[in-house]
């Protein structure tokens, strides 16, 4: 039971990761500072700056809050 606790929580981390990364590359598209794929809807859209960056702090806060937890 433990092994699958942990297998859970490092699945959670590295998803809290991904998100954070993702919504960090979606604020920098939706600036106009990412420029790549030339043919996304992101691209210097404000409305991207704010959803990346909601999703990039939901991200972070999943990977802050599960460092916090020890088993």
């Amino acid at each position: 039971m433990e092994s699958l606790r942990n297998a859970l929580r490092l699945a959670y981390l590295a998803l809290g990761g991904l998100m954070t990364f993702a919504g960090l590359f979606w604020a920098l598209q939706g600036a106009g500072v990412i420029m790549w794929p030339k043919e996304s809807f992101m691209l210097a859209d404000p409305a991207w700056i704010r959803n990346g960056l909601i999703f990039a702090a939901i991200g972070a806060g999943l990977v802050w809050v599960l460092r916090g937890r020890r088993s």
